[in-house]
This record gives structure tokens, C-alpha cells and sequence, in this order.
């Protein structure tokens, strides 16, 4: 058969196909293919693919003048699904370009005006997916590789050239269909979906949705291309594509004919696929979503059940309760929350009584009928219809009150941390949490209120604190922390995060409100201090949770004095402390300006001054290791003693010295102003003024050196202020000669106070090396003495042994003690006075 192979002789056959004219050559042409096609039936080798091609074309040629060209045509084309036959491994690699463009070719074929050639272009596609092996096999050949076909109509670019073949095929069913199904193959490959996209194939597939087709397979084939488009490459890219208003109305005109006409499990499936589709298309901002109506038709659908009014969008449409309706519902919740973040969707939003209808599942539920959702259905509607309330109230802050949206949920509040049995069922993303208890719909109430409360409306703030909120939210944060002491979760600390920010706002700037909150609030934050430090590396959200409590105890008790001093008295000022110890970058800041706002109150730098940290540590020390931490972040050059190294400008950071000098107006604030509000040194500085810089404890003369420093902080801002605005002042003009004499003044100024601070800081350094020299020199002595002392005792030691041991040295002894004796008698005798004898009777040795 090898033989026979290669008696074909291809170049032949092309040649022969390039002439024309008579009949007889016309049926020799045909009867060589047909050998051609027999010779070939097992598969095509390698090395021939490129003369096959070229055999393509010529064919093509013929048959726009002869018909009888159609049937080898697509015989040859049908030898393309085969496999292809190696003779050696290397062949797939030593033939891939020559292969690669002659599979490319045959979606340049598509514009043959046949449509059986069309058709068997795709089936030949369709093929490389569902390869299958010949009867018999080349001797001295192998198939190649299953995926080599595939691989080889990526590298060509075939899935690209497919795309734009749609346009030929645009009123031909049949074969607009077998193009989609070799589409629908093409896209499971990324690289394939890449080619698709730079086509236009989601706008151009879009636009045939909605064309005659009583099989249903264009929507569900164009669906699920637009599916592999939207997974395989970039979704913004697709998303944009499918963003025309020609493409949104297309949208939406199939989906309402699934909706109103779809009776089959499968219409509902792809009704909901398109649904989602058409969600990722309202995510885009561009997309006209509420000039086409069809935003308008989804929020109507989504408030069906709910509001129970008339309208004509949804006429005959019911409600079936199955899964695929259920799956609906939530995806229809989810647009609503997309929709809210447009702000021209408002109005929509407000006449299509989206508030009532989302507040609607804002209580227990009740008994379920029969036909309805279930309980663990409900429940997920309920906390998904909630979580979509947070930003819609947000838009419709009017509404939300018309509605009586705060005494709803305060309520709804109630009833979670009531003892009404309740067993959720937490299924849902939304559910996380939550099964077995009311923990989800609390935290999602929470929620909505943490929404409504940041807007600073008024209204809206007065209205949850007449209703008692904040006694309420008292009692919420009460329970969720006896909850957390059974067994923390992500949850728990979400509500007690967002409980603690709702009071925030609430009473920020408000006397009254902070005195509701004073004695039984301060109670319950005071354990939030006393946290272990090493839960705010759980990733639970501790962290959080600390900040929020800060936040709450700045602005629920900071301005309340009785609050202040009751928090005072306990032991708060040291809790704040033992948390600024930790040396926590995230917490420093705000710790520091609740202390810095605390020190109004004359109570708190006696407890400051009190306090003391590990290792008896002071907050003075706290406050300058603090300060020269945040140096060493933000660049500035000291020595290894911590003096001043730049005199011209002592406290500018190593990002404000980069930084070129920009001309800005008088109402923004320049590089040197920004830094206050962004470093912890204003706030350091202010805490120092409120304690004294003098006759600090437990400072080390470094600690004084950079206390020097800390001292003329605000001196030093100014100078570089006077900096900032002489570099500007240069830029622009010429001072004058006074005004230049007036700003090199105040820069002699600057720089001076950074002369006097560094002399101190020298004096300081003097005076302690002078000291260590006195210290070690009264230690030499003390060791000395200590040496002489042990001398002396170890001579007398000697001197008693030689006593007791040598009978001449205790003679010579007793002689000096005699005459040491006699010595001492005074010369002149007392008269009648008592005469005492030296001699100690029976004594054989001088003790």
C-alpha cells in the first residue's frame, strides 16, 4: 500500500488542476481526485498536508464554474478529520507550520457559496474533538498525537478566522448552527477564546441570539460560547463587547422569551444562564442597561412576589417555586445590588418599590404553605434581600425612612438576640455562620445599619436613637461578646466591629447621646483593651475589632466628662498605654491622639505618670523609643548617639527631602504640613508639653538627647515651613533686598535653634561620659580598699598562725604587746584612782 501511495503524484494532480477548457480534461480532473480521495482514505501523512491544501484551493476555484467539484471538494475536506500518519516522532514538530496553516486554511474555505462545504468544514472541526482511528493503518506509519490537530488550529489562528465566517452564514440556520457547534468545540481552549474575543465574537454572537430558530440550539450554543469567553480570557474585554445597546436589547428579548414562553427544565437553565450574563453586564457603568428597559424589567421581576401590584413588564409570568425560579430570585436580588450603585438608577429603584419589597423579608418567617419557598430557601432569600438593603438604602435614604426601615430592623434586632427557637439553617454564601442560630440575620441587620448610619444623615441618626438604638446596640454588643467567650468566629467579630462603629457615629458630637452610652458602655469596651495581644495575629479580625473599639471610645466618651472619669477610674489610661507598648504601627496612631484628646482631662497625665510597662517602664521612655522608631521609618539622619546630623533641617524626612518644590496655592497644605497629620510626632510633641520635659523618670541620657530634640519639634516645623516657602519664593521671582535679608534671618533662626540643640545634646553626652569616668574611678577605688582589706587580714592570719606554732614569734609578741601596753599608760598617775592590771591570769598566748 506504501507503494501504492506513492505512485500518486501530487504535483501531478496540482498541475493537471491548474488547466481548463475542454470536457475531457474537466473529467480527468475529477477522476483523479476521486484516486486521490481512495489513496488517502486512511488518513493523510504529514509531508503531504501542504499539497492537499493547495489541492483545496484549486477545487475551490472549479466550483464556482462547475457544480460536479462540490463532492471532491468535500471529500478532501473529510480527509482533514482523519488523523494525520508520522512516519517518525519528529515529523509532528518538522511539519507544524506547513500543518498549522493548512487547518487555518480551512476557515478561509468558508467563503466557498456552498453549503455542503461549509457544513463539512465544521463537522471536520468538530472531528479534531471526537478523534477517531481509521480501520487500517499506513504501514510504516503512526497516527498522530490525539490533541496535535487541536494544538495546530490554535497555532493557525482557525477559531479567529471561524468568528468572522459568521457573517457569511448570517440567514442560513443550518449552517450558522454547525458553525457554532465547531465554535462551541474551539472555546474550551484559552488561547482559542483570546483569537475568539479579537474577532468581536461576544458582541457578534450576542446580536444572533435572537433569530428564528425552533430547535433552540443558537441561543444555547451562542450561551455557552459566550460562557467559555467569559471564563477563558479577559471579562472586562467581553463585558464591553456585549455592552452596546444592539447587544443589550438582544439580551433582553431572549431572555423574556425564555421567561414568558420556556416551559422546559432546560429553557429555565439557560434563562438563568443568560441572566447571569446579563448581570456581568450591568456591572459595567457604560453598559445601557436602563435606556434599553432592561433594568427596568429585572428590577420588576425581582419585586414580583413581593409587591404584589400589577404591571405590564411581567403580564402572565408565574412563579413556579422550582430551584431554577429560586436560582432566578437570588440572581435577580443580586442585579438590584449592582443597579444601586448607579446613581441614575435611583428613580427606578424608587418607583419600582424595590424598599418595600427587600423589607418585606425583614422579620421571622412565618409557617410556610405549600406553595412557597421552604425554610432553609426563605432564609437565604431573607439574608440575601438584606444584604442587598445595605446599599440600596444608601440611594433611597428617603424612602428608607418612609418605610420605617430602623424600627424594622431594630426590632428584627430583638427578635435575633431573643430566645425564640430558631434553627438556621446557614446554606448560603450569605449564611456563613449562621446554622443553628440568628447569628447571619444579625450580623446582616448590622449590616444595614453600619450603611444607613455613615451617611451622617440626620434624620436618619435621630430616628434609630429615639427608638432607643443605642441601648439596644448595647445589649447586641453584650451578647455577641458572652458568644465569643463560648467560641470566636468571624462572625462575632463582624458584629461586635460593626456595633462598636454604629455607636461611634451615633454619638459623635452629641453630649446626650455620650452620656446614654457612658457607665454601661465603658463597661463592656473595657474588656476589648485587655485583649491578648497575640489574637490580632489570629486573621480573624481582632485587629479590627481593636480599632473599632478605639474608634467607639474616642468618640463615645472623649468630650463626656463623666464618661471621661469613670473611664479614668478604670484604669483605662493604663489599658491604653499597655496596648501603645506593643508598639503596633496600625494602633500607635490612634492610641496616641485618644491620650493627646484624654489630657484635656487634668486626671489623666497623673495616671500617665503613674503607669508603669515591663521591665518598669515609664511613658516618657515609651514616648521617645516610640519617637525614635517613627525617625527611623521615615529616613532621618541621626549619629550613633541620636544627635542632629543636618542642623538645616533637623526633622525633614527622607521623602519631603526628594521632593522637588512644587508651587502651590495658599488654601493646600504643603509637604511639611502633611507629615504632622501623617506621623505620630505632632502627637508625641502634645503629649510631652502635657507631662513636662523635665524631671521625667526613667530616662537614660539617649532618651534626654532625643527628648532635646522632641522639645523643639514645633520650632523645628516652622523653619521648615520658612523653607518651603522661601525654595517657592525663589522659583517664581526675585525677593527684594529686604525681604531676602527678612527670610535669611529667619533661616539663621532655624538653624541656630539646631545649634543650641545639638551643643545640649553634646553637654548631655559630656556630662554622662564624665560621670561614667567618676563612676569608674569610685569603683577602682571600692576595689582597692577591698584588695588592701584581704591583704591585711590574710597578714594577720599569718602572724596568728606563727603564734601558735613557733614559741619565739609568740615571745616576740608578748614583748610588743607589752610595750604597746605601756605606751599607752600616761605618764602622770591619777591619785586615789582605780589601778586596772593588762594581765590576763593563765593566759599562754596574745589574743
Amino acid at each position: 500500500q506504501d507503494t501504492q501511495l506513492r505512485s500518486v503524484d501530487l504535483d501531478h494532480v496540482i498541475k493537471l488542476l491548474k488547466g481548463s477548457g475542454s470536457k475531457d480534461l474537466e473529467k480527468e480532473q475529477l477522476k483523479t481526485l476521486k484516486k486521490v480521495v481512495k489513496h488517502f482514505e486512511n488518513g493523510l501523512p504529514l509531508k503531504n498536508v501542504a499539497q492537499i491544501t493547495k489541492i483545496l484551493d484549486l477545487c475551490a476555484e472549479k466550483m464556482n464554474e462547475q457544480e460536479a467539484f462540490t463532492e471532491p471538494l468535500c471529500e478532501l475536506i473529510k480527509l482533514f478529520g482523519l488523523p494525520f500518519q508520522k512516519k517518525k516522532s519528529s515529523d509532528e514538530v518538522n511539519y507544524s507550520v506547513e500543518v498549522s496553516q493548512s487547518i487555518a486554511h480551512l476557515g478561509y474555505l468558508m467563503r466557498v457559496p456552498n453549503s455542503q462545504v461549509k457544513i463539512q468544514i465544521c463537522k471536520c472541526i468538530v472531528s479534531f474533538y471526537n478523534m477517531e482511528l481509521p480501520g487500517k493503518l499506513l504501514p510504516g506509519y503512526q497516527p498522530t498525537s490525539a490533541s496535535y490537530k487541536i494544538q495546530m488550529a490554535e497555532v493557525g489562528g482557525l477559531a479567529e478566522t471561524l468568528v468572522l465566517s459568521l457573517a457569511l452564514v448570517e440567514n442560513q440556520l443550518t449552517e450558522k448552527l454547525w458553525v457554532l457547534k465547531a465554535l462551541q468545540h474551539l472555546s474550551i481552549s484559552g488561547r482559542n477564546c483570546e483569537l475568539m474575543v479579537r474577532a468581536q465574537a461576544a458582541s457578534r454572537l450576542c446580536l444572533y441570539l435572537n433569530g428564528a430558530d425552533p430547535s433552540g440550539q443558537l441561543v444555547f450554543r451562542s450561551s455557552d460560547i459566550l460562557w467559555n469567553l467569559l471564563e477563558n480570557t479577559s471579562k472586562e474585554v467581553v463585558v464591553n463587547q456585549l455592552s452596546s445597546l444592539e447587544c443589550v436589547h438582544a439580551l433582553k428579548e431572549v431572555f423574556v422569551d425564555l421567561l414568558m414562553h420556556g416551559f422546559r427544565h432546560c429553557d429555565y437553565q439557560l434563562r438563568n444562564d443568560l441572566l447571569v450574563i446579563a448581570t456581568l453586564v450591568a456591572e459595567n457603568p457604560a453598559a445601557p442597561m436602563i435606556e434599553s428597559g432592561f433594568a427596568e424589567l429585572l428590577i420588576v421581576l425581582a419585586t414580583f412576589t413581593e409587591v404584589k401590584l400589577p404591571n405590564p413588564l411581567v403580564k402572565g409570568f408565574k412563579l413556579t417555586y422550582s430551584y431554577e425560579d429560586f436560582e432566578m430570585k437570588k440572581l435577580l436580588f443580586n442585579v438590584i445590588g449592582i443597579l444601586s450603585k448607579e446613581r441614575s438608577a435611583a428613580q427606578l429603584l424608587r418607583e419600582n418599590h424595590v424598599m418595600p419589597a427587600l423589607l418585606y423579608y425583614v422579620k421571622p418567617n412565618q409557617k410556610p404553605g405549600i406553595h412557597d419557598w421552604s425554610a432553609a430557601q426563605y432564609e437565604e432569600l431573607q439574608l440575601h434581600a438584606i444584604a442587598v438593603l445595605a446599599s440600596v438604602a444608601a440611594v433611597l435614604v428617603d424612602k428608607y425612612l418612609s418605610c420605617q426601615a430602623n424600627t424594622l430592623l431594630l426590632v428584627f434586632l430583638e427578635w435575633c438576640i431573643g430566645q425564640d427557637p430558631f434553627f438556621g439553617q446557614g446554606n448560603s454564601f450569605h449564611g456563613t455562620g449562621g446554622r443553628g442560630n440568628k447569628l447571619a440575620q444579625m450580623r446582616y441587620s448590622l449590616r444595614v445599619l453600619r450603611f444607613v448610619v455613615s451617611l451622617c444623615d440626620d434624620a436618619v441618626n435621630t430616628n434609630l436613637c429615639d427608638q432607643g438604638a443605642i441601648s439596644q446596640l448595647l445589649d447586641i454588643l453584650k451578647y455577641a461578646a458572652n458568644k465569643s467567650k463560648e467560641k470566636e468566629s468571624v462572625v462575632l467579630l463582624e458584629i461586635q466591629a460593626d456595633t462598636l462603629f454604629i455607636l461611634s457615629v451615633l454619638c459623635e458630637n452629641d453630649l446626650h447621646r455620650k452620656e446614654l452610652f457612658s457607665c454601661e458602655g465603658i463597661a463592656i469596651l473595657i474588656p476589648f483593651f485587655k485583649m491578648d495581644p497575640k489574637k490580632l495575629y489570629s486573621g480573624l479580625g481582632h485587629n479590627c475589632l481593636l480599632l473599632s473599639a478605639l474608634d467607639c471610645l474616642w468618640s463615645c466618651v472623649i468630650g463626656c466628662y463623666i464618661a471621661e472619669d469613670y473611664f479614668i477610674e478604670k484604669q483605662g489610661i493604663f489599658l491604653l498605654l499597655d496596648l501603645l507598648a506593643l508598639k503596633e504601627n496600625n494602633l500607635c496612631n490612634i492610641i496616641l491622639g485618644i491620650l493627646v484628646e484624654f489630657c484635656d482631662n487634668p486626671k489623666t497625665t497623673l495616671h500617665m505618670s503613674i503607669w508603669r510597662g515591663k521591665r518598669d517602664q515609664t511613658a516618657a521612655n515609651l514616648l521617645v523609643q516610640l519617637w525614635r522608631q517613627e525617625e527611623l521609618d521615615l529616613g532621618i539622619k541621626r549619629d550613633r548617639y541620636g544627635k542632629i546630623v543636618d542642623i538645616k533641617r533637623p526633622i525633614a524626612t527622607s521623602f519631603q527631602k526628594q521632593q522637588k518644590v512644587i508651587p502651590v496655592p495658599a488654601n493646600c497644605p504643603t509637604f511639611a504640613i502633611m507629615e504632622i497629620s501623617e506621623s505620630i510626632r505632632a502627637k508625641i510633641y502634645s503629649l510631652f508639653c502635657k507631662l513636662g520635659f523635665e524631671n521625667l523618670p526613667g530616662l537614660s541620657t539617649k532618651d534626654f538627647v532625643t527628648l532635646a530634640i522632641i522639645q523643639r519639634y514645633i520650632d523645628f516645623k516652622v523653619g521648615e515651613v520658612w523653607s518651603e516657602i522661601c525654595a517657592e519664593i525663589k522659583q517664581e521671582f526675585r525677593p527684594i533686598t529686604p525681604d531676602e535679608k527678612t527670610l535669611k534671618s529667619i533661616s539663621n533662626v532655624s538653624e541656630d535653634t539646631g545649634r543650641k540643640v545639638v551643643a545640649l545634646q553634646t553637654e548631655m553626652l559630656e556630662s554622662q561620659h564624665q560621670h561614667k569616668i567618676q563612676e569608674e574611678e569610685k569603683t577602682y577605688k571600692e576595689i582597692q580598699a577591698t584588695r588592701t582589706q584581704r591583704e591585711m587580714i590574710n597578714k594577720s592570719w599569718e602572724k596568728f598562725l606563727a603564734r601558735t606554732s613557733n614559741y619565739e614569734a609568740l615571745k616576740k609578741a608578748k614583748r610588743l604587746q607589752e610595750i604597746e601596753i605601756e605606751a599607752s599608760i600616761p605618764k602622770e598617775k591619777v591619785q586615789n584612782g582605780p589601778f586596772h592590771s593588762t594581765d590576763i591570769k593563765n593566759l599562754n598566748i596574745t589574743v
